[in-house]
């Protein structure tokens, strides 16, 4: 879903020559200066990470507002931070006044505060969990009580409420899973192989070219946006409509829509992930739903909106959320497992520490040393740590209730001393896998507390809210540990790095309901047919209507197709699981059934623009491998950016009231024939 394709499948596999790189990396900076942490923080990097930030926010509000599939970010937020400032540095360095070098510790925490602000953008739910409160999305005859309209400043308040809480729930355990556990976290780990490579003489020659081949592609797909503008009056013409398989599938939504965002996005994600995605739009937009659709007055009232929840739409969005929970419960489920059983493992070999470990250790006595010797330099106080914890949850139980008076003060209290266990299994399960399970706990605090304060006191908005504060802190735990790794590989401090996710996050909370409100006021948001349907909205709000009124408000045969798919999601999770532990390859071409649930409401056009991203990067691939390696993030990246900062300039002209001077929409022949005559006459 939206948090899973960006922080489970974000850090892919840290190739394994990258790591035995990694591990001898220090050699390459014995000369060089560590600074102090309060060096690490530098005005030019706190105003290269605003800018940044902004960006990242308006490019995560745009996915989170289309489809909700998310790329990994931190390619280009390190690559970005590099050229700014090192560009910056070269200009004040020829002119002779630098008076500070460049260093890896400062783009660490420029990287890490432009990370954290955009994970803002995604988990603070301004495209699912609070734009499911509003009239539009609960739709016409829901009770007052079930519903709140947005605002810019309740949204920010909420989000500073709840934000920051989590940064201090993991902070305590941060030497436990870096230096005793020794958790790899994938993504951290290919963060600071990234950023450390950057400051290396070859490194800093690869990133001028991948600076350049980030702003050609930038630049590219923000003229072709601008292009494309140009045929779009209004809902239904331009590109975004273009029949690529003809006028028959662009009707059940499968077309090729030339989004460059989104084929920038197929050329960063895994390719089964994007496989995936086709197969579930085949499987449910092929197959399923025409299917359905011919017992129209059987299975439900003839005549409904193809929005209504009680008609087609109720199967589209109730199957895929029943896959959604499946797939998030047995993960879930076997993260604990296998937290557990590594705990475990992990306790015993501390205690039986034998002679042959010991001759291991000491081939990376030196690049381990080193990195202990900074990562022990500048604590965190654990009392601190704490003392925040429990003043920011005290704070949230006072002020959260003033905003969602729905959500009662020991609502809170339960949820934040679940919360920190909650938040150390994702962080451990992280480091172990490179999965986050924020929004599975996210939607199982919808149910369970939607279920406690019932319909008639508002449990649709105490769920949905409930989801927010749970979300917020397991998310955020997982994210400052995966910096955490990051600053331990750069030798960057502990302090700054925890400064940099305050300061991002602090960020995030302004920047995130502002771009969201830009995008809202501009544009028909949550519209299942319009450029923004934000699909998540309405599949949040299902999963707390559900929580609240049961079984009994869904059309009929849903429930048995819900059970399927719920079953079906588990055993081919389960499949896959077995096939790994016995080294059974076939795994790799077996479909997520997460990614598969995703187009069963939205249709298979973006699938396609993903699709053909692959395509390109495979094909790039067979031709030139290492290129395709080095310069295709970078590509994606940019083809990302240019499209989705069209949005901004896009919005304004909406607010304006300039609207496209084309329409270009595509007819069939009678229809044709029939417009032609009644403008001839």
């Amino acid at each position: 879903m939206e948090e899973e394709l960006t922080k489970d499948i974000e850090g892919g596999e840290v190739h394994r020559e990258e790591e035995d790189a990694a591990a001898s990396m220090e050699k390459a900076f014995v000369e060089t200066e560590v600074p102090s942490w309060r060096k690490q923080i530098t005005i030019r990097s706190m105003v290269t990470s605003l800018l940044l930030s902004l960006v990242f926010n308006v490019i995560v509000c745009k996915l989170n507002l289309t489809t909700g599939v998310i790329p990994s970010l931190n390619v280009a937020a390190g690559l970005l931070g590099f050229a700014m400032v090192k560009t910056w540095t070269v200009l004040v360095e020829k002119c002779g006044l630098l008076k500070q070098p460049f260093t890896r510790q400062e783009n660490t925490v420029i990287q890490t505060c432009i990370v954290a602000s955009s994970g803002i953008a995604f988990s603070s739910g301004t495209a699912s969990y609070l734009l499911a409160m509003t009239p539009k999305i609960a739709g016409a005859g829901s009770a007052a009580v079930n519903v709140k309209e947005l605002s810019v400043g309740w949204m920010m308040g909420f989000l500073f409420v709840v934000s920051f809480v989590g940064l201090f729930s993991i902070v305590p355990l941060r030497k436990v899973m870096i230096l005793k556990y020794k958790l790899s976290y994938p993504s951290g780990t290919a963060t600071a192989y990234l950023i450390n490579s950057f400051h290396t003489p070859k490194g800093a020659k690869l990133a001028k070219k991948q600076v350049w081949c980030l702003f050609k592609s930038f630049v590219g797909s923000f003229l072709f946006a601008c292009f494309k503008w140009f045929f779009a009056a209004s809902d239904g013409c331009g590109f975004d409509s273009f029949p690529t398989f003809g006028l028959q599938a662009l009707n059940k939504r499968f077309n090729f829509d030339f989004s460059t965002t989104y084929i920038g996005v197929g050329m960063i994600c895994p390719y089964m992930v994007n496989v995936s995605l086709l197969v579930g739009a085949i499987l449910s937009w092929g197959v399923m739903w025409p299917l359905i659709q011919t017992k129209e007055g059987s299975w439900y009232k003839a005549g409904l909106k193809g929005s209504d929840i009680h008609g087609i739409q109720g199967y589209r969005v109730f199957i895929a959320i029943s896959m959604m929970l499946g797939d998030g419960l047995f993960h879930v489920v076997y993260m604990v497992i296998v937290t557990v059983k590594n705990f475990i493992a992990q306790q015993s070999e501390q205690k039986n520490v034998n002679d042959s470990m010991e001759e291991e250790q000491q081939i990376g006595d030196y690049d381990e040393n080193k990195r202990k010797e900074y990562f022990l330099k500048d604590q965190i106080p654990n009392a601190a740590a704490i003392l925040g914890y429990v003043v920011l949850a005290a704070l949230s139980i006072v002020l959260i209730p003033v905003i969602f008076h729905q959500l009662k003060w020991y609502h809170i209290l339960v949820a934040y001393s679940v919360a920190p266990v909650l938040a150390f299994c994702n962080a451990y399960g992280c480091g172990l896998t490179d999965w986050s399970l924020a929004s599975n706990y996210g939607k199982l605090a919808i149910l369970i507390f939607s279920s406690w304060a019932g319909l008639e006191h508002g449990g649709i908005i105490a769920g949905l809210a409930s989801c927010g504060v749970m979300m917020s802190i397991v998310s955020t735990a997982s994210d400052l540990m995966q910096d955490f790794k990051t600053g331990y590989l750069t030798l960057s401090s502990p302090r700054s790095m925890f400064f940099g996710q305050v300061y991002g996050t602090a960020l995030g909370c302004i920047m995130s309901p502002l771009v969201f409100w830009f995008f809202f006021k501009a544009y028909n948001v949550g519209d299942p047919s319009g450029s923004y349907p934000a699909p998540f909205a309405t599949m949040y709000r299902a999963i707390a209507t559900l929580g609240v009124e049961g079984f009994s408000s869904l059309p009929k045969h849903c429930l048995t197709l819900m059970i399927v798919f719920f079953v079906g999601a588990v055993v081919i999770n389960v499949l896959i699981e077995i096939l790994k532990k016995y080294d059974i390859k076939i795994y790799r071409f077996i479909p997520s059934p997460m990614c598969m649930a995703i187009p069963f409401y939205l249709g298979a056009y973006f699938a396609i623009d993903m699709c053909v991203g692959s395509l390109i990067l495979f094909l790039w691939g067979r031709q030139n491998k290492k290129d395709a390696k080095d310069y295709g993030p970078a590509v994606a990246s940019g083809l990302i950016c240019g499209d989705s900062l069209w949005g901004i300039p896009g919005a304004i002209l909406a607010l304006s009231g300039v609207n496209s001077p084309m329409c270009m929409k595509f007819l069939s022949s009678s229809v044709n024939t029939k417009v032609d005559a009644f403008l001839q006459g």
